[in-house]
């Protein structure tokens, strides 16, 4: 293929423009002798590619974190209701197993002067009548849950263990203490001396009742006879399991 340049002078003074550019630049080059301004220079150079370096990174790490701050605050507003449902839930399950606590232990208490009673009544030999029955221990009440203030900061505070619990080992609870023993006086007359001591040795014999002692016996007149007025101290005891007898109740409907 054959070309013919119609203007034979352009394509030389594009060559001489390109020739002259380069020969400015060396003569710009061959002027630059200092070391320390061309130091400079390259220092300026670094320092500007470094800044767009970490511009460009802390941007996008400011990024990522505004995006796990916004999906941390959403999962936050999500699971609010969740959590203030289970504090209401274990606020519930606390208040019924202080309830439970109370009715267990009226329950297990409700059976004990029957017991009492029944014993006396078994053991008192003839000639010989009681005039009084009584406690003489402090009433043990159950722990009734009125102190709802109490209940809810306790609740809280237990709450808050649990959110902020770390790998430490958590402490054991204590276990409950238990009740103080029913102390009661039988008080009586007798005609009969060893009436009265095998009243003491037949209740010291029941599973039910122990630490029989006389706390006083005296010789008094009574409808024109002298007889011995005498007190008893002893104790409730539980008994062990095999002591008692569990039978069914049954209702005849008609």
């Amino acid at each position: 293929m054959i070309q013919i340049n119609l203007l034979p002078g352009a394509r030389k003074s594009t060559k001489a423009r390109g020739a002259s550019s380069l020969a400015a630049l060396k003569a710009v080059v061959a002027q630059v002798k200092d070391p320390f301004l061309v130091a400079a220079v390259a220092s300026v150079g670094v320092a500007g590619t470094a800044v767009t370096f970490l511009y460009t990174a802390q941007t996008a790490r400011a990024a990522d974190v505004a995006e796990r701050e916004r999906a941390a605050v959403q999962d936050s507003t999500r699971y609010a209701a969740v959590l203030a449902e289970r504090n209401r839930a274990q606020a519930q399950v606390d208040s019924v197993m202080r309830q439970i606590t109370v009715i267990r232990a009226i329950d297990n208490n409700r059976y004990v002067w029957p017991h009492v009673m029944d014993e006396v009544s078994r053991a008192l030999p003839p000639f010989t009548w009681l005039t009084s029955i009584q406690q003489t221990s402090a009433p043990v009440f159950p722990a009734a849950a009125t102190d709802t203030a109490t209940a809810d900061a306790k609740g809280k505070a237990k709450a808050e263990a649990e959110d902020d619990e770390s790998s430490a080992k958590p402490a054991k609870p204590k276990a409950p203490e238990p009740p103080p023993a029913l102390k009661f006086a039988i008080n009586g007359n007798t005609v009969d001396i060893q009436a009265l001591t095998r009243f003491m040795r037949v209740l010291e014999a029941s599973p039910f009742v122990q630490n029989v002692t006389l706390a006083k016996s005296a010789l008094v007149v009574l409808d024109g006879r002298e007889v011995t007025d005498f007190q008893l101290d002893a104790e409730y005891q539980t008994p062990d399991s095999t002591a008692i007898q569990t039978v069914p109740v049954t209702l005849s409907v008609r």
